[in-house]
């Protein structure tokens, strides 16, 4: 690695201010993969890792795929999550700690208003030399869950830091001796090439890869490699607009949903959708609850079928946006109006002295503007012209049946802002 920083942002976690919006049309790389490389979706069809180094007898899952209680938490398990700042690596944080479980979250900033029972490691996972001194206090860790990852506007650019950060840390582990048994890795349907335009829905976890550039497939292939030398479990979980509470976090579907709601409402204006009306009307959306993808990555380390194989993880339901934003305007109390398409990132920042009167009227936890919501983010979302579905045959047969209705789940979602002063609470 050279001496320039790398930003090392968690999954939905903060942009540099500076950064451009993501361009998509990056410059085009071939990478062909040997047969071997190429995973299947069928459980059992890919090549299996070596067995860990320490393999626990453990059983926690129940019949309805959910992680069972742990009583008593195994002594021997320490969990390590890269990227805890995020929504992603937050969420995963909290379900270990409140399980009981050994927990260490790493990521450059602390997260704010964290839960107890866990420890947070400040480290530059971009320097090896700095890996392995953060990590150090983790020595012990027998689970990794991976959540962190640098943005970059050009897709070829990204691999590189990317990867790392997942070898770095990887390495350090290794350096330090940990007794690891299994990581998991997060993706999502980018995998399927779902940034780029309409894609196969619903997508399958057999789905060939692309020949675009694409971090995703050259972490998976650096996690399966030293999985399979070094001698630890691995799964890759594939969720999509993970949806849950962090701050500091703009590209948060949440936030974004939340704070345009509760502008609208504090304006005295009816609900629009502001996205385009084709998307409003005829696109089919989904989403994952932050916590539930949580539950899965504890399922994922405790189930052996879920070994080497790669799921797609979901709430298990389809939303289309119309019935979305109805859902919404009578949570709020608001008339729901027609669409009025507009662009968010050019419209929204002329607002930062509306957000900042909402939160000395409501008394809300004063965030910076900046850091609430990325409108661009919002923007790709709510202007979608294809549908973006995954099937989630696959890790339903391997046992994990958790599902929600994102319409509910949402609006409890909201709620629970409300309580934390984040955002006015809906009335």
């Amino acid at each position: 690695m050279n001496g320039h920083a790398l930003l090392a942002r968690e999954r939905g976690g903060a942009r540099s201010r500076a950064e451009p919006p993501a361009d998509h049309g990056g410059r085009l790389v071939l990478r062909f993969l040997s047969p071997g490389r190429a995973r299947r979706g069928r459980i059992g069809t890919g090549v299996a890792a070596a067995a860990p180094r320490s393999p626990s007898d453990r059983s926690s899952t129940m019949d309805d795929g959910s992680p069972a209680s742990r009583t008593p938490a195994d002594s021997s398990e320490a969990v390590l999550v890269v990227g805890a700042g995020g929504v992603v690596g937050r969420s995963v944080v909290e379900h270990f700690a409140r399980s009981g479980v050994r927990t260490r979250g790493a990521s450059r900033r602390a997260p704010q208003d964290p839960v107890s029972g866990w420890d947070h490691l400040p480290v530059d996972l971009s320097d090896a030399d700095a890996a392995v001194d953060g990590l150090r206090p983790a020595a012990d860790t027998t689970r990794l869950a991976f959540a962190a990852y640098v943005e970059h506007a050009d897709l070829a650019e990204q691999i590189a830091p990317n990867v790392a950060l997942l070898e770095n840390t990887l390495d350090a582990l290794d350096r330090l001796d940990a007794p690891l048994r299994h990581v998991t890795l997060y993706q999502g349907m980018k995998y399927y090439g779902a940034h780029l335009g309409r894609f196969r829905t619903p997508a399958k976890e057999d789905d060939p890869r692309l020949m675009v550039p694409n971090f995703y497939y050259d972490q998976e292939d650096l996690l399966r490699e030293r999985a399979a030398s070094r001698g630890f479990a691995m799964t890759v979980l594939r969720p999509e607009a993970v949806i849950g509470y962090a701050q500091g976090t703009p590209m948060n579907l949440l936030m974004a949903i939340g704070t345009y709601v509760s502008m609208t409402k504090e304006l005295g204006l009816p609900l629009r959708f502001p996205g385009a009306r084709t998307t409003y009307d005829g696109i089919f959306y989904q989403m994952t609850d932050a916590e539930l993808l949580a539950r899965a990555t504890d399922w994922a380390g405790t189930s052996p079928v879920a070994a080497g194989e790669a799921f797609n993880v979901t709430n298990g339901d389809v939303v289309r946006w119309s019935h979305l934003f109805e859902r919404l305007a009578e949570h709020h109390g608001l008339d729901l109006a027609e669409p009025q398409s507009m662009e968010l990132a050019q419209v929204m920042p002329s607002r930062e002295d509306l957000w900042q009167r909402m939160v000395e009227r409501h008394g809300l936890v004063a965030t910076p503007y900046a850091d609430l919501v990325d409108w661009r983010f919002a923007d790709m979302i709510l202007n979608s012209a294809w549908d973006n579905v995954s099937s989630l045959i696959k890790i339903r047969q391997a046992g994990f049946t958790e599902c929600h209705d994102s319409a509910d789940r949402l609006v409890e979602l909201l709620d629970d802002l409300g309580r934390r002063r984040i955002l006015p609470v809906p009335e």
